[in-house]
């Protein structure tokens, strides 16, 4: 399951990791990493189990999985094709929310003081690889606590770095430390499947330009909605209302600099540039393509 666990609290504890396990937080009794490179990460556990991870509570640098021998020694290069890695991949591909479980083995002012703690759902903002402290390849995965996920409490003293290492540079008037506030906002909730399947359809390849974006681990693409979702368009969640596009003509779509008539040709400046590509199980909604065209008519 990717997302939140019915019933399941930000801050729940668990004595063992079979506790966590039988919640279904966090599925394996072993693995940190839960998922598969088709689904994405469902969970992560943060104990300590690499060197080369950092924890800041609402950041966490995350190392991969794979390469270590029997004493927690980096002994080989990690793959980014192992199940675990590919499914960070994924979820950073795809924007999907990864659950944390930490584990009091983990170090850092933020690990539990006995047992295991859910500390609520992570996004990947960004991957790599680099050469761990043991002189092997590495793959480490930035991730960053959705604004609804509350910054988990320091539950122990410890020589721990309290922000991230950065270049210097000129530094820019803004909030050193911005703080968090609880607010009670409206969101839209959008269906993560709906967006996979459209993309999936067309193998991540933009369908009025024909770009692929290849990155280390898969392909990149985005979801787009013909008609917005929200007020004052309020279109529909569905693949009929979703294209796939590269982040260029996305853009380019949602400022209305790119319209589609009726027959799907692409009018970009007012001039016809090409026909939509289309799939036999995408059917576009027209009354979608309607909307969006007359939101843009100068």
């Amino acid at each position: 399951m990717i997302g939140e666990v019915p019933k399941v609290e930000v801050g729940q504890e668990y004595r063992t990791r079979r506790l966590a396990h039988e919640a279904g937080v966090h599925r394996p009794l072993q693995a940190g990493i839960c998922g598969t490179m088709r689904t994405g990460a469902e969970s992560i556990v943060v104990s300590g189990g690499y060197k080369d991870d950092e924890d800041y509570g609402d950041v966490i640098v995350y190392t991969g999985h794979g390469g270590q021998d029997g004493a927690g020694n980096q002994a080989s290069n990690q793959p980014l094709d192992d199940a675990g890695n590919a499914a960070l991949v994924t979820s950073y591909l795809e924007g999907l929310p990864v659950r944390v479980l930490r584990g009091y083995q983990g170090g850092s002012i933020y690990a539990p003081k006995a047992g295991y703690r859910y500390d609520g759902l992570y996004r990947v903002t960004n991957y790599g690889s680099k050469l761990g402290i043991d002189g092997f390849l590495i793959w480490q995965f930035r991730l960053e606590a959705y604004d609804s996920t509350p910054m988990p409490p320091a539950t122990r003293h410890a020589d721990t770095p309290t922000n991230l290492n950065r270049p210097n540079a000129t530094p820019v008037a803004g909030v050193e430390k911005p703080e968090r506030i609880t607010s009670t906002v409206q969101r839209i909730v959008r269906s993560n499947a709906v967006k996979r399947q459209v993309k999936s359809w067309h193998d991540n390849r933009c369908q009025i330009c024909e770009t692929r974006i290849e990155v280390p681990g898969g392909s990149y693409s985005e979801g787009a909605h013909i008609q917005a979702l929200g007020s004052p368009h309020n279109g529909p969640d569905t693949t009929g209302n979703v294209l796939c596009l590269c982040p260029n003509c996305h853009v380019m779509f949602d400022a209305g600099a790119v319209v589609l008539e009726d027959d799907l040709t692409v009018v970009r400046g007012g001039q016809p540039v090409g026909v939509l590509r289309t799939h036999a199980q995408h059917a576009i909604d027209l009354r979608c393509v309607r909307h969006h065209r007359e939101r843009w008519r100068m």
